[in-house]
């Protein structure tokens, strides 16, 4: 079949329009960082740049990296990811790779992290190396009670993970919930020592730190 003149200037013009088109788009993707989709099943998807034209001729919902990220914000202006690499930075020895358990349990219990950490840090040397009572009993908070850690009157758990939880839901129940949310609050039941307090603040202003 041929194609007069008049016919392959209509086809050209049309070529134009759809790679003119094509630019638009993808430089709209680009300018939005969309790499998110949420499809009907509201399963979120990571999708790369060669799949983001076809979401968006599908109708496909799309959220832009940043508007995802406020929407995953936690604490302290991070995500929960965000938060356990900042708590993981300050952990050692036995508790090296726990950060993100205690970020996600004291979410979840509504516990200040830092706070939480850092009496942690304090009890148990784990700042450095932790102590004896963590590495053998699993015992990161110094609570005590049955069954004992080497017949002793600390608590023995049968995991760290178990040790971890345990100590963040006696940390809320014991004085979170009552309304000791402070370092200075705390110490008047916690703890007998009268620097108590600042200890544990300079623990938290390290963990901000990292």
């Amino acid at each position: 079949m041929k194609i007069d003149q008049k016919q392959l200037s209509i086809l050209m013009v049309l070529l134009v329009d759809c790679l003119i088109g094509f630019v638009i788009v993808s430089k709209t993707l680009n300018d939005k960082d969309i790499v998110f989709a949420k499809t009907k099943d509201n399963t979120i998807l990571f999708e790369n740049f060669n799949e983001k034209i076809k979401l968006v001729n599908q109708n496909v919902e799309t959220t832009s990296k940043e508007e995802y990220r406020k929407a995953s914000i936690v604490y302290d202006n991070m995500t929960l990811e965000e938060l356990s690499i900042k708590l993981e930075k300050s952990m050692n020895s036995s508790l090296k790779g726990k950060g993100a358990l205690f970020a996600s349990e004291s979410i979840k219990l509504g516990l200040d992290p830092y706070l939480a950490v850092a009496i942690v840090l304090h009890e148990t040397g784990c700042y450095y190396d932790c102590s004896t009572l963590v590495k053998v009993c699993n015992n990161v908070g110094g609570l005590k009670g049955n069954p004992g850690c080497n017949g002793g009157s600390y608590m023995a758990f049968s995991s760290l993970d178990e040790g971890i939880k345990s100590y963040l839901k006696i940390l809320y129940k014991n004085y979170y919930a009552k309304g000791l949310t402070t370092p200075e609050k705390i110490n008047t039941k916690y703890a007998a020592s009268k620097i108590w307090a600042k200890q544990i603040n300079w623990y938290i202003k390290k963990i901000k730190a990292k």
